[in-house]
């Protein structure tokens, strides 16, 4: 590993100066767009499905997930090489445009493919995490990374809001022209306030074979699953994708143990505190980030009896019942970070996993009133509040400054493919109940009850991931900041 010398104003400061604020704002920015376009992409989901008649409304969310799971090899090994601040420019500047194809589309066709173009965008995420760790001195980077996750609690508090001013008063094309101004407005804040990491790998030649085996074997698997509904789950097609994409990660793996320079250093999961935290948190991570798909479906698709049984609510009132969980996200996260230099991260998560478990087991059957969706969304936001502060401090307390990006880059990837196939497979459960009239796929009773159910099976087989996490360095043991030059 190779890094620049050069200094950073403001680091001999212990706390946030404004300096130090300003950055936090610019990257808590762009890691929770991705936020704000899941929460805008699906409450818009069933305004755009009557729109434009189709039972595929599903890909709508997945085809930015696979682009991204697709790309994300090559955007990690870029930016060791070239630059995380660089490389994260570029993919903004393809996730602008993107937005813009989906907020002119004529048809439905043409909204998946700006969404595919914005699918560019969706790495983003894991070189924000990384760069933090670099960018801020030691003292600040566990506070930043867990205030740079939390900050999807202020996400999940004013987007709703967002969500219904724009869809309820405008449509969903106002929806797509809000993301293509909020991507260009963090292109200005990665522009002028990041700075370039001093943490650089040697200039190797790409591992292009390996990447084409990784991004197309996860990318494969991923387009099964989603067609599996469509082809059958026995099906020649669905057999295919999903045996040809593991058959490609099997080469991958053998190609990554003979290059002379390797995409990914395997030899970093072959550490158990390694695969053993990417394995609990991205199954957490892609549960608690999933589920609300459902929450979604179930209050603004409409109320028709014994064909859709959603609330029917608008997308503001949507909003005022999700406040006082979105509050809770936030306040949660804030205390896991706090929390996470002085509990064992492990306790803290296995606590995370069980209440997210408990609150979707209850959503399962209190979901039909206004108070019971209140009352038990709060359960489930203490486990999303923490979950989301506790993934970039765990991964920061298993990997080196030198594997942060790479690292950030596989956790982000498994946690992408994961929330992929768990969203299709809530998809897939509220289908086996559903409807389709016109074209267009509604969803019964029965099937929202199975969709929260299956969410909290999916929460305890996290739980049960935490217990083959072995105790951890300590983040205030591991090399950040300052340290990491």
């Amino acid at each position: 590993m190779t890094s620049t010398a050069a200094s950073r104003p403001g680091a001999e400061h212990n706390g946030f100066t404004g300096r130090y604020l300003l950055l936090l704002v610019a990257l808590i920015w762009p890691a929770q767009l991705l936020s704000v376009t899941g929460l805008l992409a699906g409450n818009a989901q069933s305004q755009i499905a009557v729109h434009f008649h189709t039972t595929q409304i599903a890909w709508f969310v997945l085809v930015s997930s696979l682009i991204g799971a697709f790309l994300t090899p090559f955007v990690m090994r870029a930016a060791d090489l070239f630059g995380k601040r660089r490389v994260m420019i570029v993919l903004t500047v393809l996730g602008v445009i993107g937005d813009l194809v989906s907020a002119l589309a004529p048809n439905f066709a043409v909204l998946l493919l700006g969404r595919g173009v914005a699918g560019f965008y969706a790495p983003i995420a894991a070189l924000v995490f990384a760069i933090a760790r670099d960018v801020f001195p030691p003292r600040l980077v566990g506070p930043a990374s867990g205030l740079i996750g939390g900050g999807v609690g202020l996400v999940a508090l004013f987007g709703p809001f967002l969500s219904g001013w724009l869809l309820d008063g405008h449509g969903w094309r106002s929806a797509m022209w809000f993301l293509a101004a909020a991507s260009a407005a963090s292109l200005v804040l990665l522009m002028t306030v990041v700075p370039e990491s001093p943490v650089r790998q040697e200039r190797t030649p790409m591992d292009w074979a390996g990447g084409l085996l990784l991004g197309g074997g996860v990318s494969a698997i991923v387009y099964g699953v989603g067609r599996g509904s469509d082809w059958g789950w026995s099906s020649a097609g669905f057999l295919a994708s999903v045996i040809g994409g593991a058959v490609a990660i099997i080469a991958f793996v053998v190609v990554e143990g003979r290059v002379a320079h390797p995409l990914y250093e395997l030899s970093m999961l072959s550490r158990r505190r390694v695969w053993s935290v990417f394995l609990a948190t991205a199954l957490l991570a892609g549960t608690v980030l999933s589920a609300g798909t459902i929450s979604q479906l179930l209050g603004l698709m409409p109320k028709i009896p014994a064909v859709s049984d959603g609330l029917g609510f608008s997308a503001t009132k949507l909003a005022w019942i999700g406040a006082p969980a979105s509050v809770v996200i936030i306040l949660t996260a804030v205390a896991t970070g706090w929390l996470a230099r002085r509990v064992d991260s492990r306790y803290l998560l296995a606590t995370a996993a069980l209440f997210a478990a408990v609150g979707y087991g209850l959503t399962a059957h209190f979901h039909h009133t206004v108070p019971q969706l209140m009352t038990v969304g709060i359960v489930s936001a203490i486990g999303l509040g923490m979950i989301v502060a506790l993934v970039p401090v765990m991964v920061i307390e298993v990997v080196s400054p030198a594997e942060q990006a790479r690292a950030n880059g596989l956790q982000n990837m498994l946690q992408g493919t994961l929330l992929t196939v768990v969203t299709q497979l809530f998809f897939v459960m509220m289908a086996r109940d559903g409807r389709v009239v016109q074209g267009t796929q509604f969803y019964l009773d029965a099937g929202f009850t199975n969709a929260f159910r299956l969410a909290a099976g999916f929460a305890v087989a996290g739980l049960l991931a935490v217990a083959l996490v072995p105790k951890l360095k300590r983040l205030e043991e591991a090399e950040t900041g300052e340290a990491a030059r």
